[in-house]
């Protein structure tokens, strides 16, 4: 059993910032479930050309009251996982939809939440299951966020700040709503802080469990490949001094077949998932066991209004199972959301490009300023003698650090390929789900331009508020009582570039509120 306290030290600060973003991240999630019930309640429903299949049951006494609280959290593609919770995979475009999270909300909604079945349908319960997974889950993806970078950066203000802003994420109505970008976020933040602890099989799980809720964790795979490498370079390096040749010959050997093996496995721990969901679409659908007359009427009916495609053994294969890698999930993106190289780039689009400008912006800006930092260093990929130093020659301990460089190419990676080969206003939510880089930039730029935040005894926050008497102020304040909060009350002192950045998070946060849980078009 891994024990967080461990991994971060025994260090009293690490457990003081952590009950801090605890607090912030649990107050964020509440603010969010209200206003995102008002705005729902206050705004018309948009009526949008997506995915909406009927109901499977008749309302029953709660139904009403869960659908007004939290019906804007099951609008968009969230009506695609609920719908893969209640009923499976119906439909051939359900495919695009990683199984793991629809799972999870489904084994919460039948077991923890199954006293409410007199009460709440599948779909009520389903809703239930949303709120409660998806806060439960942001507030492990923020502790986890938090013990990551306090490993890579070893700077315990740039951790605490990154933490904090990730509670303001642009993406906040993804990890609110019946998304699995909140789970996804949370098995790879955790697998990558085990990773970096040394615990390299935990991290070979978590990261395999994030393949299976979002088919970019095969990208992850890459941090399996990167890190054992430098380790085991690092340690032949060690082991070249002051030994003989063939005693350095086995040292040799012995690190590449435990490189190799080890990579090897954690490796297919990872690519398993999509191999294994691939496969069973391929059987589902190109050796199929069932007929158009076992399909419930209902959905069939809509399946022939939409021309979605259902599994039947008297129709023609389909095309895609003729291809020598039967790969579906790259049929469907391909055919039924038009998603391939360059084929985003519209005038139409220019709209959803500025949308997704400024966490481009800050990715870009990131891997500018950290390659200037040290190019030597970024041209040997990280793998030189030495990493990044400062003028006394110690190891750089901030946003410069020498681990941050895996971080900055993996952010580029997602970058490069989202804004190229995908719907580009999905950018947001895509990297701010998958790259601590956007946190750890937006806070390096705060830290550098904000004096309130340099200064050490303005870092003593979480603690008892004398000041205050007890009741709910005191209790609110304790919640919310923060370096990034007292950065939005002195908000007139604030230098233009952290306006631009908290203004960034901010209004993205509160506008996909709105938007989204509304059927108008966001990110």
């Amino acid at each position: 059993m891994v024990n967080c306290s461990n991994m971060l030290g025994s260090d009293s600060h690490a457990k003081l910032d952590m009950r801090i973003i605890v607090r912030f991240a649990a107050f964020t999630r509440v603010l969010s479930l209200f206003l995102q019930a008002v705005l729902n309640a206050a705004i018309p429903d948009h009526i949008a050309d997506a995915f909406s299949p009927p109901r499977a049951e008749d309302p029953l006494l709660l139904d009403y009251g869960v659908e007004l609280l939290l019906g804007g959290l099951g609008h968009w593609d969230a009506e695609h996982f609920l719908f893969i919770a209640e009923r499976g995979y119906l439909y051939e475009h359900n495919f695009a939809f990683f199984p793991l999270f629809p799972l999870v909300i489904r084994s919460v909604a039948a077991t923890l939440l199954w006293p409410l079945s007199s009460f709440l349908t599948v779909r009520g319960r389903l809703l239930l299951a949303v709120a409660s997974v998806n806060s439960t889950l942001f507030v492990l993806s923020t502790v986890a966020l938090y013990g990551l970078s306090r490993v890579v950066l070893q700077d315990r203000k740039l951790a605490l700040v990154s933490g904090l802003l990730y509670c303001l994420t642009p993406a906040n109505v993804f990890m609110l709503a019946g998304y699995s970008e909140t789970l996804f976020a949370a098995l790879t933040f955790g697998g990558l802080w085990l990773l970096e602890s040394g615990f390299m099989f935990g991290a070979c799980l978590l990261l395999g469990l994030a393949t299976g809720a979002r088919a970019n964790g095969l990208v992850n795979a890459g941090f399996l490949l990167y890190l054992p490498l430098q380790q085991s370079l690092a340690q032949a390096r060690v082991l070249s001094k002051g030994s003989t040749w063939h005693r350095r010959y086995r040292h040799y050997t012995f690190l590449a077949l435990r490189f190799l093996l080890t990579s090897l496995l954690c490796i297919t721990v990872v690519v398993l998932p999509f191999c294994l969901f691939q496969f069973y679409g391929y059987y589902t659908f190109c050796t199929p066991s069932v007929t158009q007359e076992q399909v419930s009427p209902v959905l069939l009916k809509l399946a022939k209004e939409k021309g979605y495609k259902v599994p039947d053994e008297t129709a023609p294969i389909p095309s895609w199972c003729l291809k020598p890698i039967p790969v579906l999930y790259s049929y469907i993106q391909d055919v039924y959301w038009d998603v391939g190289f360059l084929r985003y780039f519209q005038l139409k689009q220019i709209p959803n490009f500025l949308l997704a400008l400024p966490i481009a912006t800050l990715s870009v800006t990131a891997s500018y300023i950290y390659i200037r930092a040290n190019p030597r260093f970024c041209l040997r990929l990280g793998l030189g003698q030495s990493g990044i130093k400062e003028k006394e020659g110690k190891p750089r301990t901030d946003f410069y650090n020498s681990k941050v460089f895996v971080y900055i190419a993996h952010c580029s990676v997602l970058l490069v390929f989202g804004t190229f080969c995908m719907h580009v206003q999905v950018l947001t939510r895509f990297l701010a789900s998958s790259s601590p880089v956007i946190y750890w930039i937006s806070s390096h730029f705060l830290l550098s331009s904000e004096p309130l935040l340099r200064e050490n005894k303005k870092f003593s926050y979480g603690q008892r508020l004398d000041n205050f008497k007890q009741g709910f102020a005191h209790f609110l304040l304790m919640y919310i009582n923060n370096p990034v909060t007292q950065l939005l009350i002195h908000w007139r002192t604030c230098s233009s570039s952290t306006r631009c950045i908290l203004g960034y998070f901010i209004s993205y946060w509160l506008i996909g509120l709105a938007l989204h849980c509304n059927f108008l078009p966001w990110t």
